[in-house]
């Protein structure tokens, strides 16, 4: 659950491979900020369902 919550966050909000190549610095903060917010759904469902 928490890997597809990434990918489908990652699809919607433009995080690509390319963005990686070109800022790393950026890619990272915005795949911090994704993991974070995916690791907070999954355990929401998991905790309060």
């Amino acid at each position: 659950m928490f890997f597809r919550l990434v990918k489908q966050m990652e699809e919607r909000e433009g995080v690509t491979e390319k963005l990686k190549a070109d800022n790393q610095m950026e890619w990272l903060a915005r795949m911090n900020n994704i993991r974070s917010g995916a690791k907070e759904i999954v355990n929401h469902d998991i905790i309060y369902n």
